[in-house]
């Protein structure tokens, strides 16, 4: 059964940094687009950042762009998202996401976390 858990999340003051983590189990997933996307409440979900692990390509929405940097650990599974310079409006529950094709889109991502909260104080 695939597995996708997210960690690290919290409250954090505007300008500070965080760092979520994706922790994969169920398969490999050396092949997969893995993405972080985010909601806030009462706004769609909306993609963060992808990376691709055949070519190690990354790819990140102009609003964090220059602030968050997406990485991985593919021994262990394990895709993270650094996040400095938080700003409030950066607060949303942030989800990891897996699939074959996955890029910008949320419906192109077959596995899902649950998401951990992330809160940008100002």
């Amino acid at each position: 059964q695939v597995q996708l858990v997210e960690s690290g999340g919290g409250l954090v003051q505007a300008g500070g940094s965080l760092r979520v983590s994706c922790a994969a189990s169920g398969r490999t997933f050396s092949s997969y687009a893995r993405g972080w996307f985010r909601q806030a409440p009462g706004k769609e979900r909306e993609f963060v950042a992808v990376i691709y692990w055949s070519g190690s390509r990354t790819y990140y929405a102009d609003s964090v762009k220059g602030r968050f940097t997406i990485s991985g650990d593919n021994a262990k599974n394990m895709v993270y998202l650094q996040m400095n310079s938080l700003k409030p409006e950066d607060t949303a529950v942030y989800y990891c996401a897996a699939d074959p094709l996955g890029d910008y889109r949320a419906t192109g991502y077959r596995y899902w976390g649950q998401g951990t909260q992330v809160t940008v104080s100002s």
